[in-house]
């Protein structure tokens, strides 16, 4: 799927040509999606496939004039009436003109810039857009953490009750779920550190106060992760 927006006068409106001052939101995109945006902006398709694979790291590269960012986002899947939290990887695409997001699944994160939830977002301030995004993501992140929190404890509470393979299964799902949120929070944190070297983008003075609040963000679910990982793996082996 291809979504095309531009702020105009202050409000989000969908496009229809991929110009100047434009987002482009891919979502499982199909070749002929990829084909045309690459075309369109005259940029490599590599970087627009790259977060198509469930497996890509946490990244920034630039090449000729093209920035590629790569970070890991949180997952909720639902199977067989249980929560499953995993993480993906979204990749932002920034050229001279226009602004690309690329993910293979719908992200509540995105959704809502889409949606028009995220105040003073605006298309053609593309620093403030990245930003703003990864701050969502880390927030998302501290968000799932405090449900994964809850389920353990609750979780806890059966244990005590009962050693069935039931519980013991579940809290170790939770369990490979922290190990996720964990080694992507520390490859996004590299990523983070990078962008705040990387002069070429930087285009707002403001914006590094906001970089600085997305990089505290961070390192609070890089520290929550942890401590929930440490208490579930001590409940595991009592």
């Amino acid at each position: 799927m291809i979504e095309i927006y531009k702020s105009i006068e202050g409000k989000l409106t969908p496009w229809e040509t991929m110009e100047e001052g434009v987002w482009i939101n891919l979502e499982n995109p199909d070749e002929n999606e990829v084909d045309s945006v690459s075309e369109a902006l005259n940029i490599d398709q590599d970087f627009i496939r790259a977060a198509l694979d469930e497996e890509e790291s946490s990244r920034i590269e630039t090449d000729d004039g093209t920035t590629l960012i790569v970070v890991d986002i949180p997952y909720v899947e639902a199977r067989e009436k249980t929560i499953y939290y995993s993480t993906i990887p979204l990749g932002v695409v920034l050229t001279g003109h226009a602004i690309i997001t690329v993910c293979l699944k719908e992200s509540p994160i995105v959704r809502d810039f889409a949606d028009g939830k995220v105040k003073t977002f605006a298309t053609f301030k593309r620093m403030r857009f990245i930003l703003q995004l990864l701050y969502k993501v880390c927030i998302k992140y501290l968000q799932y953490l405090k449900q994964i929190s809850k389920v353990a404890e609750s979780i806890e509470k059966r244990v005590h009750k009962s050693t069935k393979n039931k519980e013991l299964i579940q809290m170790l799902e939770l369990e490979k779920s922290l190990v996720y949120f964990n080694t992507s929070l520390r490859a996004n944190e590299k990523v983070l550190e990078k962008l705040m070297r990387n002069e070429s983008i930087k285009n707002y003075p403001d914006d590094e106060e906001l970089l600085e609040d997305v990089i505290i963000e961070n390192k609070q679910a890089i520290e929550m992760a942890k401590i929930y990982s440490d208490i579930t793996k001590n409940t595991m082996d009592a």
